[in-house]
Order: structure tokens, then C-alpha cells, then sequence
């Protein structure tokens, strides 16, 4: 098995990628229980979203904790509150190991997500940049501006 291990760095920011158990579509559909999932967590957790896209099935945001070492606590507390509050309906009929089965677990994200830190202006730009057009490349919208799960939301 492979190990893992996470960075930390003081005042750092952090791109973020989350996606659902076998790519689900189930965000968009449950946005407000999601959304409750994010307030949920900057209560246990403060942290400023610098950037966010939430695309049916994963989402990508920029963070700033204000304790570097919490990123991986709040993923998990996102993770948890939606987890919990997810009528079963969205999950019921999805495979999933009998080890995540025997476990417990609930077929709604991957076990893992994918952490970068941000490491100059450059690399936040460039990310941000990401973020803002990953709607237009999964062919959602035509104009960047117009996806309402996006932070760049109807910018000017």
C-alpha cells in the first residue's frame, strides 16, 4: 500500500480536488447540502476559499487555513457533514468493495483527494485560471461566467 504523506506549510494556500465514489453525479443536485457542508466545516475549521468550482461530480478549490495542518481535517469534515446528510437514494444502487461495505463506508466520495501547495503567485494564478475554466472544458457552459457552482460566477 502506498504512504502517503501531506504537506504543510505555514501560511500556504492549497488546491484542492475532491471527487465522488465512481464519479457519481450527485453534486449539483444536493448544492445546498453541500454548501451546509462547507459552512459546517469553516465553523470546526476557519479557513478562506479562494476559489471554487463544484462540477456534478468533483470539485476543485483553492483554501487558506488559518492552520496549515487543518486542510486534511477540513476535506474531512466537507466529506463527513455530506456523507451523513445525503438521503440514501443518491447512494444505494453503487457498487463498492466489500471491505468499504464491511467497513461502514458509504459509496459517496473516493477515499482519497489530491492536495497541491500553492507555491508563488505564478502557481496560484495558473490554478485559479484552472478553476475558472474547468467548466467550459467539461463542456457545461460556452462562457466561463456562466456557471453558477463557480466562484467566477458572473465576474466582470
Amino acid at each position: 500500500m502506498a504512504n502517503y504523506r501531506r504537506v504543510f506549510a505555514e501560511k500556504c494556500s492549497y488546491f484542492i480536488t475532491v471527487v465522488t465514489h465512481q464519479r457519481n453525479p450527485i453534486l449539483i443536485e444536493n448544492i445546498e447540502l453541500l454548501r451546509d457542508s462547507f459552512r459546517v466545516s469553516k465553523i470546526k475549521y476557519p479557513y478562506k476559499i479562494e476559489a471554487i468550482v463544484i462540477l456534478p461530480e468533483h470539485f476543485y478549490m483553492i483554501i487558506s487555513p488559518m492552520i496549515s495542518t487543518d486542510y486534511p481535517k477540513i476535506i474531512r469534515a466537507i466529506k463527513y457533514h455530506f456523507s451523513q446528510n445525503l438521503a440514501s437514494k443518491y447512494y444505494e444502487n453503487i457498487e463498492q468493495s466489500s471491505s468499504r461495505w464491511q467497513r461502514g463506508l458509504k459509496p459517496i466520495w473516493q477515499k482519497r483527494y489530491y492536495e497541491h501547495t500553492i507555491r508563488d503567485e505564478k502557481d496560484y494564478l495558473e490554478k485559479m485560471e484552472y478553476i475558472k475554466l474547468n467548466p467550459l472544458k467539461h463542456q457545461l457552459i460556452d462562457n466561463d461566467k456562466d456557471w453558477e457552482y463557480s466562484s467566477f460566477y458572473r465576474e466582470v
